[in-house]
């Protein structure tokens, strides 16, 4: 409790700087908006060929080829745009902690620099993803818990991979190999702040979803619209909100690991706790 207490804190002064960097909100935005047009882009003609579902154990090599060619390309896509704007906003909030006054320019120039290394990462957790799901296919039950438990130790493992990425501009696998050193400074923090702030923004988000309830118990079409469009607007507005903190936490968090200084708008009580 007392960790999920310092998390709370974290998350308020991640705040502070997003309260200061409003801007920073277009690159989750933005990143959004693409996510869903490369998600319809491969949704509709797969769901309209019907190889939508994964192939049984009896599909051809062809078959899973076609499939888990597709679905790597995927994952290589939706995870270059994420973690092209993440690298946006922590070049941003890393110059906001330093001392700086970056602009949304600044941010894309950032992250434009660091293509090349950003399509590295992009392909590396394509890989891992698609690993991932090929152990899920494999096993219903049993392939579901092994990737569960991969996937939340990949998450912990390459969870300062960006901010290393956009400030040392290193590769992927060094990147990784630093995220895990420092992660062995910030273990318990970082599992029980990615918890916590998936848990804070769920509570958040009930006013949105009691909303929405609100709406159709009404029975009336225009309260009932009314309602499931003020709550869209909310829900949307909150992810915005969460990702942008996420990655400004990130960023506060390398910067303290790596210099042991304290970045501006924290207070270093709160971080070096945080590195316990």
């Amino acid at each position: 409790m007392g960790k999920i207490t310092r998390t709370w804190s974290l998350m308020s002064e991640c705040w502070q700087v997003l309260k200061q960097e409003k801007s920073l909100l277009v690159f989750p935005l933005i990143s959004g908006i693409c996510c869903l047009l490369l998600l319809v882009s491969f949704a509709i003609p797969i769901y309209s060929s019907g190889v939508w579902h994964p192939p049984g154990q009896n599909a051809t090599t062809q078959q899973q080829v076609v499939y888990y060619g597709t679905l790597f390309v995927f994952y290589f896509c939706n995870y270059f745009i994420i973690v092209f704007f993440n690298a946006g906003i922590v070049a941003c909030a890393t110059t906001r902690m330093s001392g700086g006054n970056p602009t949304i320019a600044d941010g894309f120039r950032a992250a434009t620099s660091r293509l090349p290394v950003i399509v590295g990462w992009a392909l590396v957790s394509a890989t891992v993803g698609l690993i991932l799901r090929i152990i899920e296919d494999r096993s219903e039950k049993v392939g579901r818990i092994v990737a569960g438990l991969f996937g939340m130790a990949w998450t912990v493992v390459s969870f300062l991979v960006v901010p290393i990425l956009v400030v040392e501009n290193k590769g992927p696998i060094p990147a990784l190999k630093d995220s895990t050193v420092l992660l062995k400074k910030t273990w318990g923090e970082q599992l029980v702040s990615n918890f916590s702030f998936g848990l804070i923004f769920a509570l958040l988000s009930l006013p949105g979803l009691a909303l929405i309830f609100l709406g159709v118990m009404a029975g009336h079409p225009v309260v009932m619209a009314l309602c499931v469009v003020v709550a869209v607007i909310y829900l949307i507005v909150l992810g915005l909100v969460q990702s942008a903190l996420q990655s400004i936490f990130q960023a506060a968090l390398y910067l303290y690991a790596r210099d042991g200084q304290v970045p501006e708008g924290f207070r270093a009580e709160v971080l070096g706790n945080a590195l316990s």
